[in-house]
């Protein structure tokens, strides 16, 4: 227990994206004992792995315990906008924010829910909303990725029958901010066409609302 107190402590004094290898120097820790304990902590989600997988920050569970999450408040007319995108697009339309290396639901669609938050959070590489951070940094993302954020203004991933792509929300300076991911069959996935305007649209009109 006091393992886990003291490594929470020096995430939270270290900051977002500190390495594995950084927190066992600062706890004078084994690399083994410090892998096994980051690991149990993200299984909680009192951790998170950032989006490049690089490094690890504070979860929500530490954050709603510290009282230090306050609630994202979504002005009227960004809300307007993403009752106007769901109308339009039959599946699954989220929108997230990125915050010191977290992904945040802002607003998640109530008529079809996300599938997998933990999931997103614990291995973000399997989503489109964990890969576009790195993607629009062109930090190693695969140039399939690259491409498609050029070409259509989205990432895309699928598996199975279904599928997901993401596009930015940026800020004035071109900053990513967060995203607006849409979820459904893979055959959308597979040929974006109206769908990725259609979200792509959105999240360039969201930019100015939100940042």
């Amino acid at each position: 227990m006091h393992s886990a107190l003291s490594m929470l402590e020096a995430v939270a004094a270290m900051g977002a994206g500190v390495t594995a290898r950084q927190l066992a120097e600062r706890l004078g820790m084994p690399r083994a004992t410090t892998y096994r304990l980051l690991n149990l902590l993200v299984q909680d989600e009192y951790l998170v792995r950032t989006p490049d997988l690089t490094g690890f920050a504070l979860g929500t569970k530490v954050a709603q315990l510290a009282g230090s999450v306050s609630v994202e408040r979504i002005p009227r007319a960004a809300l307007d906008i993403l009752e106007r995108t769901r109308a339009n697009v039959r599946g699954g339309i989220h929108l997230v924010l990125y915050r010191e290396g977290r992904i945040i639901f802002a607003d998640e669609d109530p008529d079809f829910p996300f599938s997998d938050r933990q999931a997103l959070q614990h291995d973000p590489t399997h989503f489109a909303l964990g890969l576009l951070p790195p993607a629009m940094r062109g930090d190693g993302a695969p140039d399939a990725l690259t491409t498609d954020l050029r070409l259509h203004g989205v990432i895309r991933v699928s598996d199975g029958q279904r599928g997901c792509l993401a596009a930015p929300i940026t800020d004035a300076a071109g900053t990513l901010a967060g995203a607006l991911s849409y979820s459904g069959p893979r055959r959308h996935i597979d040929d974006p066409g109206g769908i990725a305007h259609s979200v792509v649209s959105a999240a360039r009109e969201l930019g100015p609302l939100l940042t």
